[in-house]
């Protein structure tokens, strides 16, 4: 038997105000996607933005149905307006961010696998490192340098192309 350790590192700011201009600019592009969350179900919202290299900014909100699988997260609203309309301008980073009309969120909220597997799916389109921020508005920051961080068993199978 051979004993695995994986491990992961992410940068942790206490405040958005201690980012840089550039990511703390797109933390407030996810706050104000998330104005646009449909979730009269759930009453957690949901916002994301994505930096392109152009500056571009790609915004999206989590859309739910009462058809309940039918609704898509907001980072795959984000990712797939940004691979149907900037297919050739590489993301360098996505903030989220979330609110519940039912608690309070003290902590960041990951992405869900469905979201990771996909970014994960635009890293490797692009052959470069999308940073990821994970943000609360009164509470820390979680910075990693890509999709590896939150996701690390990564599915790909080159096999599929052929």
């Amino acid at each position: 038997m051979i004993n695995h350790e994986i491990k992961i590192s992410f940068k942790e700011y206490q405040s958005l105000k201690e980012l840089d201009k550039p990511d703390y600019d797109l933390c407030l592009d996810a706050v104000m996607a998330m104005e646009n969350s449909h979730s009269p179900y759930s009453k957690f919202r949901v916002g994301a933005a994505l930096r392109l290299q152009s500056g571009t900014i790609v915004y999206g909100s989590n859309q739910e149905n009462v058809a309940y699988p039918s609704g898509l997260c907001a980072e795959r609203v984000a990712l797939f307006h940004c691979g149907a309309y900037y297919p050739n301008d590489p993301i360098e980073a996505m903030a989220v961010t979330a609110w519940s009309g039912k608690f309070e969120i003290l902590q960041p909220v990951a992405s869900c696998g469905a979201c990771l597997q996909v970014l994960a799916e635009y890293e490797k389109k692009q052959n470069k490192p999308i940073e990821i921020i994970l943000f609360t508005n009164n509470g820390p920051a979680w910075v990693m340098t890509s999709v590896e961080s939150l996701l690390p068993f990564l599915f790909f199978e080159s096999r599929l192309k052929s």
